[in-house]
């Protein structure tokens, strides 16, 4: 026998992880960017799957990305969320990179609230600040999608129009007035990395309408929006991004950043999921 096309890998795993988890349906899907994973912590009941378990699937590599399936309960809903993500500068390709977004959708979840530590272009954003994403750039030169297999997961041509979800945004705006947690909302533009920019390319993507750069999210959204997922960015602005204010990022500053906005991310996540 030869290996196993996309579809199913994706087959085999879902079916691993239903058997892991006694059938466990989730609602919502999540990913949790660098420094944000002790948001996993406040599921209930949760059941652990470590990527390196789940078939044909890869492993994170990242500084404080833990890599595993958080399986369980958030905010009254059944959510499935991976503490960790995989990103291309690991290596891995970008249908790699897809894998777990459709294995979640598989799995039962129709929305994604994809997040990330990113690097503030807009000079009116502060360190520290939340930005809802509006749209995104992909520049990492990739797409999940290209090839045969992916057409047999879901058609290979779909729109990217509003590929944020305007009623995901409009919940997330509303549970962050109630909760008194400032935002920003704005355009992402993501890289492959794993190096930071250059103060000559964050000149460049201000000039195309960048307000936020990092080296995720882009795959991930374009895999959840090929097979119909709703999807809400949002990223921690954890750093300038480099020459702005004379800002030189280095990753020990996103880790620090992330860790005193923890309380506050916690609390706008899970007042998302509630409200969806």
């Amino acid at each position: 026998m030869g290996e196993p096309t996309l579809k199913e890998k994706l087959e085999q795993a879902k079916a691993a992880l239903e058997q892991r988890t006694d059938g466990f349906a989730p609602e919502v899907a999540i990913v949790l960017g660098s420094g944000l994973g002790p948001l996993a912590e406040r599921i209930e009941e949760p059941i652990f799957v470590p990527f390196g378990e789940v078939p044909h699937m890869r492993t994170s590599t990242a500084t404080s990305h833990v890599g595993r399936f958080v399986f369980g309960c958030l905010g009254g809903k059944r959510v499935v969320c991976m503490q960790g993500r995989l990103h291309g500068y690991e290596g891995y390709a970008p249908q790699e990179v897809a894998y777990p977004i459709w294995l979640m959708h598989g799995l039962g979840a129709d929305a994604l609230i994809t997040t990330n530590a990113a690097g503030g272009i807009n000079e009116r954003y502060r360190v520290g600040d939340f930005c809802i994403m509006s749209d995104q750039i992909n520049f990492t030169g990739r797409n999940p999608i290209v090839g045969q297999e992916p057409n047999e997961v879901a058609f290979r041509f779909f729109s990217m129009y509003e590929c944020f979800d305007p009623g995901l945004r409009c919940v997330a705006r509303t549970v962050a007035h109630e909760k008194g947690i400032s935002f920003q909302e704005g355009v992402y533009l993501g890289l492959l990395g794993p190096s930071f920019e250059t103060a000559a390319e964050i000149r460049a993507f201000r000039m195309w309408g960048a307000d936020t750069v990092a080296m995720s999210v882009c795959e991930e959204v374009i895999a959840a929006r090929h097979v119909g997922m709703r999807v809400l960015g949002i990223s921690l602005v954890t750093n300038m991004a480099c020459g702005v204010d004379g800002a030189n990022p280095a990753d020990d500053d996103v880790l620090a950043v992330a860790a005193e906005r923890s309380t506050d991310f916690c609390r706008l996540i899970e007042g998302v999921v509630t409200a969806i």
